[in-house]
Order: structure tokens, then C-alpha cells, then sequence
């Protein structure tokens, strides 16, 4: 899909943008992160929920391709194999998506965000990146998020390659903010001056997205 193309409306999106209208499922709690392991408002699950715009893209390790853009002083475009070849790490997380489940302790492999700001280095007037999908899918962070101790670029999970419909070949994960923001099939990191709505904050949903204030909606 291309990035200007529209994502088309599925039974999700309606949904979703009718729960943040709504105030869905928030409970007026703030927690401390560390002190409350789950956040307000969340019960927790041993599965991992599949949830999407309704795509799932193929992509195959040959046409595979990370572009790194913008407010950089080195802008990269790799391919898997130059992917591969960046220093490996490893991550234990918990997920907690703005729909209410979390799930802990989930075991990651794959290049630490900040591993990869040391390669693109951001120039000063870097404080945002727009996150871009496959599926045209997008979301934004401050670049503070972005650069999370445990923020980590995924490849695998539970020591078996990410499938498909979880995000694979590669996906963001940013385990301290709701889970929309950790963009699957991820193909472009945007690196910014000022900060812009992606998809779900247009429709909707918070511009942050921190669990343990119940960010969930635009008018939290």
C-alpha cells in the first residue's frame, strides 16, 4: 500500500473510533509505573490478541526494506540482511493494548531503538519520529519514547520469529506506552521537529498513550 492511499474502514476502525467518542473502558485511575505492575482498567491475558486494520501484509525477506528519514545526520535504507548485521539484543516486557489486555513477561530478540540512534544520530531539532507500516498504517512518539531503555525493534518473540499476523518480519515495541504505538510491519521512521497525528490519534485516541494515566483517548 502506499502511504497517501487511504486505509480502508473496517468493523474495527468503527469501532474503535466510536469507544473514543465514548470514553470506553476508562476508569478515572492513575497508577504508578513499577509500583502497580498493571495499568488501570486492564486484566490480563496468557494469549497475544491479533488485532489489525484488516491487513496483513506479505512481505518477504527479499523485498524487506527499513527507511530511516529526516531530521538525521545519517539517513539509512537497509535491506534484512544489513538489518541482521546490526548488534542483536534482547528484551523482557510486558504489553498492555488500549483494549483492555495486558500480557506479561513477553521475550523479545531483535535491535535495540537506541542502538540505532547511535547509527542515524539525530540532530538537535530531532524531539518526534512518525512511525510508517506496510499496510500504511502510522503512529507518532516523542523521541524520549522512542529511545526507551526496553524499546526495541523486534524480530522475534518467545525465541521464534515474529509471524505475520503479530507484525512480522519486524516490528516496534515501546512496552511503557499502549501497544498501538508499537507499529507492526514497520518500514520508515520519520525523525522530526515538531509532532503529527498518525492514524489513530486522527481518529480519536491519545497523542501519548501512557498506560498507567489511562491516556487511551484524545480527551484524557
Amino acid at each position: 500500500m502506499v502511504d497517501d492511499e487511504p486505509i480502508p474502514e473496517t468493523k474495527l476502525t468503527s469501532t474503535k473510533r466510536r469507544w473514543a467518542a465514548d470514553g470506553k473502558f476508562l476508569t478515572g485511575r492513575i497508577a504508578r509505573p513499577g509500583a502497580d505492575r498493571l495499568p488501570p482498567g486492564q486484566h490480563l491475558v496468557k494469549d497475544w490478541p491479533v488485532l489489525d486494520l484488516g491487513q496483513q501484509p506479505h512481505i518477504s525477506l527479499e523485498n524487506w526494506r527499513l527507511d530511516v528519514t529526516g531530521a538525521v545526520e545519517n539517513a539509512v535504507s537497509v535491506d534484512w540482511a544489513a538489518f541482521q548485521s546490526m548488534p542483536q539484543s534482547e528484551s523482557l516486557s510486558d504489553i498492555h493494548c488500549v483494549t483492555t489486555w495486558s500480557r506479561y513477561d513477553n521475550r523479545w530478540q531483535g535491535v535495540a531503538t537506541r542502538d540505532l540512534l547511535d547509527r542515524v544520530m539525530p540532530k538537535p531539532e530531532a524531539e518526534y519520529v512518525m512511525l510508517t507500516s506496510f499496510d500504511g498504517y502510522s503512529t507518532n512518539l516523542p523521541l524520549a519514547d522512542f529511545a526507551a531503555e526496553d524499546a526495541i525493534l523486534a524480530t522475534t518473540w518467545e525465541g521464534a520469529p515474529i509471524i505475520r499476523s503479530h507484525g512480522g518480519p519486524m516490528r516496534l515495541v515501546v512496552p511503557h506506552l499502549y501497544f498501538w504505538k508499537s507499529a507492526k510491519w514497520l518500514t520508515r521512521i520519520d525523525f522530526r521537529s515538531r509532532d503529527a497525528a498518525g492514524f489513530w490519534e486522527k481518529n480519536g485516541y491519545h497523542m501519548h498513550g501512557d498506560p498507567w494515566r489511562e491516556e487511551r483517548y484524545s480527551g484524557d
